[in-house]
């Protein structure tokens, strides 16, 4: 069974229907699968070898069954069905590649990261839950998570996105919620702090 590292999404997962969960869990499973890859790679070499061989394995997923590969059984169960493509997911890649080497990472890989990865998976999670997410919102929370990780400065690039987010898909608006939290106080505050729990408590009951 899959796996979500982040406490964070787990609990946005609890507010998933039940039906596209799997696919839901999949898709953030691959997010972190990406991530995982960046933060153990010490070559920039390897690394990016890593990621090819996922977006070529990805976008194979549309013309054939799956490797012998839990994540990418589980991404040809639930997510494929759904309408979304292996190369959909595919491009997310991108926006990881651009992260090797990281000494060499500024605001213009931080802005491909944000589009590639954050509002790539944004887009294609709304999809998921049969809405639409707002334009930035993944951007915003993805260069948020970014400074979570380490990268201080992409918190000073993230652009707040206010919005009401329809009931379908506060799982995300969750999410976003949280980024603009951190985005105002200038810092990734911690979490499961008591403000941040009221903070998601609010969003469940009022999209806010």
């Amino acid at each position: 069974m899959l796996q979500i590292a982040d406490p964070e999404r787990r609990l946005a997962l609890a507010y998933v229907p039940a039906g596209v969960r799997p696919a839901v869990t999949a898709l953030w499973a691959l997010d972190e699968q990406f991530a995982r890859i960046i933060a153990s790679t010490h070559e920039a070499v390897i690394g990016q070898m890593r990621l090819v061989w996922w977006r070529d394995a990805l976008a194979a997923l549309d013309d054939g069954p799956p490797p012998a590969q839990p994540l990418l059984r589980a991404i040809a169960q639930d997510v494929l069905p759904a309408g979304i493509s292996g190369a959909e997911m595919a491009d997310m890649e991108e926006g990881w590649e651009v992260l090797l080497p990281a000494d060499a990472v500024g605001p213009e890989e931080r802005a491909v990261h944000a589009a590639a990865r954050g509002e790539g998976l944004f887009r294609l999670t709304a999809r998921l839950l049969g809405g639409v997410a707002p334009e930035g919102a993944g951007a915003a929370w993805a260069l948020v998570d970014l400074a979570r990780g380490g990268d201080r400065a992409a918190l000073a690039e993230a652009v707040p996105v206010r919005a009401r987010w329809p009931r379908g898909v506060r799982p995300l608006g969750l999410l976003s919620a949280l980024a603009l939290r951190d985005i105002a106080a200038g810092a990734a505050e911690r979490q499961g702090s008591p403000a941040r729990l009221l903070a998601i408590l609010r969003h469940r009951l009022t999209g806010s």
